[in-house]
């Protein structure tokens, strides 16, 4: 008997579309993400009736250790990106200048809550001015805001709360912290109202393999318990759903995604053209899950993320010690031809790194942030690379090193010049729009390209990726980041040398056959998206895959280039 639910929105269309993040099909009963502290509570509460201001500061700071210190215990239960978001919260929610703000509006004589709501909206308003990645800090802001007040009036923190039976999530956003501990087990799919494809919210769900769609116009009207349908690879969320007849499409899908979990590698094509696709790391241990997957080596270890809580910079000897950990993982795997590709310090803009970033800058996602830090610190490069290489020569890894945030050939032609005396092969980070114009005279002085096309793809669309109102145009499939990256790898063929996709571009299974198309040699991504873009690959063949990308540049929109290249290969 077929079985009905009642109507998921009243009087609405019969779905919802929003950007597609990971594929996947899903069907289940709505559950919404409670972001609030009671309003019964905080009246409760008061002024706190403290005796003094510094009596309010010191239950602050007692508040704040128990929000930082419960960030500091998930980050130590979870691995690779979740655990760096929550490690850089934890730091966050201690910041001496969130805490100086509340002093002053304590002495002000303001109460504590209006103090802490103050302060943080004073830096909320600040990070949302700056735009780029910093807007993401003003979510993370918020959320230590409702978790600190929530310790103050004796509320349990809010935020997710796993649901008792499977379900599909549902929120304006979720913060970084709730992603991080996103179980697939009880959520089957996730939708936000808000947010773009490169939020952290989108990244930890590529990492947990489950199905995303965000920047969902509408997702907020859900009607808590109605089932829908999510279509994570086509960005559809279907309404008033016979769920026997979504159940019976999901099982069509079995297939699929048994071809996926049975996909061991290497990478090639249906007609045998080789692509290298590799994991994307941010320490040993993530190195070490990563090496289970059928991947070939290492296409980016992002090292910035080792040292989001470090507040002084480790000397060379000790940075050796924390890279050796991931190139020791792939100098003595069975697999031939592995290759470790390091990227320098990413340090500024949302990743601040306290002994390297700059602060007070007007817009950090513009100012001095990846290569550029070396500018004014010669020092911060060289030991990098010395730890790099001295971790390279200890394990006898075969370790590549690319920098970030490179937009001139005079920067590449000297920072390659410095990773070839120490006996490494230098390349540069294509996420700039002039490193992508020059590609074919960057490829004269380094050896290999990377193309970080979260960066390339805000940079390119002069889009906030956090600013759900701009999802579309955060979007890779994008024309224009889409012609970007068909130039660069265009000039890699020329040149006779690699040129890899390493943002989150690389884990969309269908985009992947775009790029291949295009001329892209390896992919780099979560280990777990890993299975699911070689079984794609191996579908097509070289043909198929250039028509696809044909497809997908002639087309005016993100929209219309997916279904394009959907209609082309029947997917």
């Amino acid at each position: 008997m077929s079985t009905t639910t009642t109507p998921a929105v009243a009087g609405t269309p019969h779905h919802l579309r929003g950007t597609p993040v990971v594929p996947g099909l899903a069907v289940g009963p709505v559950v919404q993400v409670r972001t609030d502290v009671s309003a019964a509570a905080v009246a409760a509460y008061g002024d706190g009736g403290h005796a003094d201001a510094e009596a309010a500061l010191a239950a602050f700071d007692v508040s704040v250790t128990a929000v930082s210190d419960a960030f500091t215990r998930r980050a130590a239960d979870v691995q690779g990106q979740a655990s760096a978001v929550l490690t850089a919260t934890a730091g966050l929610a201690k910041d001496r200048g969130l805490r100086g703000a509340v002093a002053k509006a304590l002495g002000n004589g303001a109460s504590l809550l209006d103090a802490i709501a103050e302060a943080v909206e004073g830096f909320v308003t600040l990070f949302e001015s700056m735009g780029g990645l910093m807007a993401e800090r003003a979510t993370d802001l918020r959320d230590i805001q409702r978790r600190v007040v929530a310790h103050l009036v004796g509320e349990p923190e809010p935020g997710l709360a796993l649901p008792a039976v499977p379900s599909v999530l549902v929120a304006e956003d979720l913060a970084p912290s709730d992603t991080a501990g996103l179980d697939p087990a009880r959520v089957l799919a996730l939708v936000t109202e808000k947010g773009g494809p490169t939020s952290h919210t989108a990244i930890i769900a590529r990492q947990l393999g489950i199905p995303c769609v965000v920047g969902t116009k509408g997702a907020l009207a859900l009607v808590v318990g109605a089932d829908v349908l999510v279509d994570g690879s086509t960005g559809l969320v279907e309404l008033d759903v016979d769920v026997d007849a979504a159940r019976a499409r999901i099982a069509a899908d079995a297939d699929r995604i048994a071809r996926i979990e049975a996909w061991e590698g290497p990478a090639a094509t249906a007609d045998g053209v080789p692509v290298k696709l590799m994991a994307n790391v941010a320490d040993g241990a993530s190195a070490r899950d990563a090496i289970a997957a059928p991947v070939e080596g290492v296409g980016l270890f992002r090292t910035e993320l080792c040292f989001l809580d470090r507040a002084v910079e480790p000397s060379a000897e000790e940075q050796a010690d924390i890279y050796a950990e991931v190139l020791e993982v792939f100098a003595t795997a069975e697999r031939a031809d592995q290759h470790v590709v390091v990227r320098t310090l990413d340090a500024g803009s949302d990743k601040p790194v306290a002994f390297a970033t700059h602060e007070g800058e007007e817009n950090p996602a513009l100012g001095v942030r990846g290569l550029r830090l070396a500018y004014e610190n010669r020092g911060l490069m060289e030991r990098q690379l010395d730890g790099i290489a001295a971790a390279a020569q200890r394990t006898g890894a075969d370790a590549w090193v690319m920098a970030p945030m490179v937009a001139t050939v005079t920067e590449a032609r000297e920072f390659a010049a410095e990773v070839r005396e120490r006996g490494l092969k230098p390349g540069v980070m294509i996420e700039v729009p002039s490193a992508a114009l020059l590609a074919d005279r960057m490829l004269e002085v380094v050896d290999f390209l990377s193309i970080g096309t979260n960066d390339l793809t805000q940079y390119t669309m002069a889009a906030d990726r956090m600013a759900s109102d701009l999802a579309h145009l955060t979007d890779p499939w994008q024309p224009a980041v889409l012609t970007l990256i068909q130039m660069t790898a265009a000039a890699g063929r020329r040149a006779g040398k690699p040129v890899g996709v390493c943002g989150e571009a690389a884990a969309d299974p269908l985009l992947a056959v775009v790029l291949v198309g295009m001329g892209i040699t390896s992919l780099s991504m979560a280990a777990s998206a890993v299975r699911a873009v070689g079984a794609r690959l191996a579908e097509v063949t070289e043909a198929q895959c250039r028509e696809a990308a044909a497809v997908a540049l002639a087309a005016t929109s993100p929209r219309r280039a997916r279904e394009a290249v959907h209609a082309l290969l029947g997917a």
